[in-house]
């Protein structure tokens, strides 16, 4: 939507909220109530299932295949696209698949509304996985048989990357989970209230999620143990029929003297062995915006090292560090300070393979990528530039040194908020416009990088 667009909505929000401001005290209500039920059928609950297609939110395979559900005009269909071969087929017997489905689970079973979103389908396309009532099925395309086993997901836990273990905050500390066995073993002891491992409990912002970051390997997370000890107290009333509930957080105000601090550490989830970081506690910050974001670690292939940004309290510096992970020595790269604000909203990337970061900032106004030495912290060269904001990395491709991205307005004669998608060399040059086609471009981009979804 354009500005004047948005300008026009929020006009007759206001408009609207005026009138109903105005309205004399006792008078009565405009419309009857088959006004209200007629207004009702067009809110997006009603209207959304009439529309068919339109949407896809693709699962790519290492082939270059993708596999997807479609709206249809009386459920859904789930399909697997080739774009080598230009074929679009359904993914598996739906009807076959649901009738095994039912005898597995007991359940009655529509055919036309299979009750998942989203499924696995092994690269042969003989058998398709998915999650549904508390197990996880495995049935056979042709509907032959299905099988499942009961899963035990923890929403606040966070599993490793080959599935095996996944890591939870228990009375302060952190534990992992053998997902098999069903096994936990505390890996830190020594948390305590308001010193607690992995916390996500500081700002707007608070669960019981573990905020950690798991290496490639499967073997250490990345996280921290977050000091609110002595700063203050926050307090919102919640009111609902019958007494209230006082929900209560340590939640640092500006100008307090004591905020949240973050002590850096990584854990060895096999031996739990903990390494402390050699430096100062940081600040509960992220590039982009206060509660701590992941996306601001990033880990070495083989897991012996972690590049890591830590942002100033004002948000107007932002320093990135690499830290030895079984040593705790850490050395700075390089520091970019902001006289206002600094924020990245693309992100930053490492490439280990070069020892290079492909790093964003806004220091000529517009949201840029450039190229940095990871060894010694120096600026090789401008990524990107001219008018319009790199808004997301999509790809890097080290070995052809080129990286994929998404940016406004650097289409001419478009509206400066449509998105598109742009590849550039390291270096910045050969810069090329992948979707110059005029509107707003969704893109999902393949593991390969061969192929993209665009919804235009």
């Amino acid at each position: 939507m354009s500005v004047t667009g948005v300008r026009r909505r929020a006009a007759s929000s206001m408009i609207a909220a005026a009138v109903l401001l105005f309205v004399p005290a006792g008078a009565r209500a405009q419309g009857t109530l088959a006004d209200y039920q007629r207004a009702e059928k067009m809110l997006a609950a009603a209207v959304n299932p009439l529309v068919v297609g339109g949407t896809v939110n693709a699962t790519w395979l290492a082939d270059d295949r993708f596999t997807y559900r479609s709206t249809i005009a009386d459920g859904f269909e789930f399909v697997v696209v080739d774009p080598v071969k230009k074929t679009k087929a359904r993914a598996f017997d739906h009807e076959r698949l649901g009738a095994a489905l039912a005898r597995a689970s007991g359940a009655t079973i529509d055919a036309k509304k299979l009750p998942f979103a989203t499924f696995e389908l092994t690269a042969d396309g003989a058998s398709v996985s998915f999650d549904y009532a508390g197990k996880h099925y495995t049935c056979d395309a042709k509907g032959a048989s299905c099988s499942g086993v009961e899963t035990s997901r923890d929403p606040n836990a966070v599993v490793s990357p080959d599935g095996t273990r996944a890591v939870f905050r228990k009375d302060w500390n952190l534990w992992v989970r053998d997902l098999k066995s069903k096994t936990e073993r505390p890996l830190t002891t020594d948390g305590e209230p308001n010193f607690g491992y992995a916390t996500d409990n500081a700002g707007w912002v608070h669960s019981d999620r573990a905020i950690v970051l798991w290496s490639p390997d499967s073997k250490k997370v990345a996280t921290f143990q977050q000091d609110d000890r002595k700063v203050g107290d926050w307090y919102l009333v919640e009111t609902k029929v019958g007494h209230p509930v006082l929900q209560q957080w340590k939640y640092p105000l500006p100008g307090d003297e004591v905020v949240s601090m973050l002590h850096r550490v990584v854990i060895d989830t096999d031996t739990g062995v903990v390494t402390r970081f050699k430096m100062p506690p940081d600040y509960h910050r992220a590039m982009l915006g206060d509660d701590f974001d992941v996306d601001d670690m990033n880990w070495h292939p083989d897991g012996s090292q972690l590049a890591f940004v830590s942002t100033g309290r004002d948000h107007k510096t932002a320093t990135v560090r690499v830290a030895d992970t079984t040593t705790g020595v850490v050395r700075t790269v390089f520091e970019e300070a902001e006289k206002t604000h600094f924020e990245a909203p693309a992100g930053w990337r490492v490439l280990w393979s070069s020892n290079e970061i492909l790093w964003n900032s806004q220091r000529d106004d517009w949201s840029q990528l450039y190229l940095y030495d990871l060894t010694n912290g120096r600026l090789k060269n401008q990524v990107t530039s001219g008018a319009g904001p790199v808004m997301r990395i999509v790809r890097v491709d080290e070995k052809a040194r080129t990286v994929t991205y998404m940016a406004n307005g650097r289409e001419k004669g478009q509206d400066p908020y449509f998105a598109h998608l742009y590849r550039v060399g390291f270096d910045g040059k050969a810069a090329v416009s992948l979707t110059p086609e005029d509107g707003h471009h969704a893109v999902q981009m393949s593991t390969t990088g061969r192929y993209a979804i665009d919804i235009a």
